[in-house]
Parts: C-alpha cells; sequence; structure tokens
C-alpha cells in the first residue's frame, strides 16, 4: 500500500513563494466493480491521505480558525475561501458565485414550510442551510467546534469523490451513494418521502434510475407515477419496495452492483455504436 500511495502524488505548481508541493489523486487502477471492490478496501487510507495534502490542510485550518467570528449568512457569503469549505461540504460547491442565491438560502432556514430551501428539488439545499441553522432562535451552529470539524470532514469527503470523478464519475456517483445511503435509509418520516428524497437527489436518483434501467424520458412523468414505478422496479430487482430497506448493507452493495454493471453496459453499447458508425463512413469514403 505504501508503494501505491507514492504514486497517488502528483506534482503542482504553488502559490507559495514558486515552490512545488504535493498533491493526492485518488488511484484507482480498474473501472467498473474490479475498481470498486479495490476502491473500497483502499478508501479510509486513501481518504486519509488527502486530508493531508498541504491544501486540504490550509483549508481545513482557514476554516476552524475564522468560522466561529461567523454571526450572519451574509458574513458566511462575504468571506469566499468559508463559503467554499461550506458549500463544498454538502456538494453545492457549483454555486460558490451565487452569493445571493446562497445566503437566501442559510437567511430562511428551513423552520418555514415557504423557505426557498424547502420549496427545492434538490434536498442538498435544505440539508445546508438546516446544517448552519441560521434561522434558529438560539443562533447558528458557526460557534461549535464540533460543527466545525464536521463541516471540514464533509468537504474532504466530497473534495476526494470530485477528484476521484476526474477519473470515472460513476466511480464517484457510486461512493456518493454508498456513503448517503445509509442515512437517507434512516430518516424519519414515510417511504414516500425517502422515495421523494430519492428523486430530488441527483446523484442518488442517477444510481437508482441507473441501477434499475428506467426509461429514457422516465423523469418526466408525474411524481406519484414515478413513485409507483420505483416501487415495482425495485422489487423486481432487489425484493424490497421501500427505500429504508436499504439500510440492509448487502442491499446497498447490491444496489452499487447494479449501478456499474448497467453503467458499463451503457458504455459499452455506445462505444460500439460508435465503432459501427466510423466503420460505415470509412466504407463510404
Amino acid at each position: 500500500m505504501p508503494e501505491i500511495l507514492a504514486r497517488a502524488y502528483s506534482a503542482r505548481g504553488s502559490v507559495d513563494g514558486g515552490h512545488t508541493e504535493m498533491s493526492f489523486q485518488p488511484i484507482l487502477p480498474a473501472s467498473g466493480l474490479v475498481g470498486w471492490k479495490m476502491l473500497t478496501r483502499t478508501l479510509e487510507t486513501q481518504q486519509r491521505a488527502f486530508d493531508q495534502s498541504p491544501e486540504n490542510l490550509r483549508d481545513a485550518d482557514y476554516y476552524k480558525a475564522n468560522i466561529a467570528k461567523i454571526e450572519t449568512a451574509e458574513q458566511l457569503v462575504d468571506d469566499r475561501r468559508l463559503l467554499r469549505v461550506a458549500l463544498g461540504a454538502f456538494g453545492l460547491e457549483d454555486d460558490i458565485d451565487n452569493r445571493y442565491f446562497v445566503q437566501k438560502i442559510l437567511e430562511e432556514g428551513t423552520r418555514s414550510e415557504d423557505a426557498l430551501a424547502n420549496k427545492l428539488t434538490d434536498k442538498r439545499y435544505a440539508k445546508f442551510s438546516a446544517a448552519f441553522g441560521f434561522d434558529q432562535f438560539t443562533g447558528s451552529n458557526t460557534y461549535s467546534p464540533a460543527f466545525a470539524q464536521q463541516v471540514v470532514d464533509r468537504y474532504n469527503r466530497n473534495a476526494f469523490e470530485i477528484a476521484l470523478g476526474d477519473q470515472d464519475e460513476s466511480m464517484r456517483l457510486a461512493l456518493n451513494a454508498a456513503q448517503d445511503l445509509p442515512e437517507l435509509a434512516a430518516e424519519d418520516g414515510t417511504d414516500d418521502g425517502r422515495w421523494y428524497l430519492v428523486m430530488g437527489t441527483p446523484y442518488l436518483r442517477e444510481v437508482f434510475d441507473t441501477a434499475m434501467n428506467m426509461p429514457s424520458g422516465f423523469s418526466q412523468l408525474d411524481l406519484e407515477q414515478q413513485l409507483e414505478i420505483y416501487r415495482d422496479r425495485s422489487e423486481q430487482r432487489f425484493g424490497v419496495s421501500e427505500v429504508a430497506d436499504f439500510a440492509d448493507p448487502e442491499l446497498q452493495e447490491k444496489l452499487i452492483e447494479q449501478y456499474l454493471l448497467q453503467s458499463q453496459l451503457a458504455e459499452s453499447t455506445s462505444y460500439s455504436s460508435m465503432s459501427v458508425a466510423l466503420t460505415l463512413l470509412q466504407s463510404a469514403g
């Protein structure tokens, strides 16, 4: 393992006096199920090495040293370095330049049904807003060192997954699902609500839709129709019809294996079609 991890570092220019620093890149020697098995065996070691890279340590130290000074949502969005970590922890890093939108999400919170975060299909915004708690009577969670560490841990995990996705996007989505599905399965509320959370969480929806081979245009159907089809397909593929059942590690693994197999099949079919088209064009030429 040390030899593998040594090869996972690549030289990259740094702004620190023009010196070159080493940046950890995830090791993924294979794709599909073989790559998945290797990734899960080395994940803890790779994540730890990734967290200790100089860039990530700087981000973590800055966040933990400064987040307790933040009392309002406006202050948070005004500090780009803090905001980058905060958004990245919830997979919302693409919103770094949408400052007004992010501020509104945070200020309105989630206690009111009319809050913007509660109206959005993507439920990551509600989790983000609820976690910081700027709408709470007792004040936000920014003062808590324990919460700061939780955010940093989530940020590092998501940053690792992004780096993994640069090599293999399907592997990134599989890892997203494996790490978040147990929490989703244990969510309070009805199972209809859990299925709606799947529908409203882009990476989980992609994993379930691909694993269950959902037809093109499926997402355009009425939500109640989608819910019925999800339950039917889940029963057919996995022998269960409720999201809560995926708290079982064996079912989680089966879901991810089906997702990776279907993804590989789709890639293979696409490659074969391109090869046939290329052959026909060459013949015509």
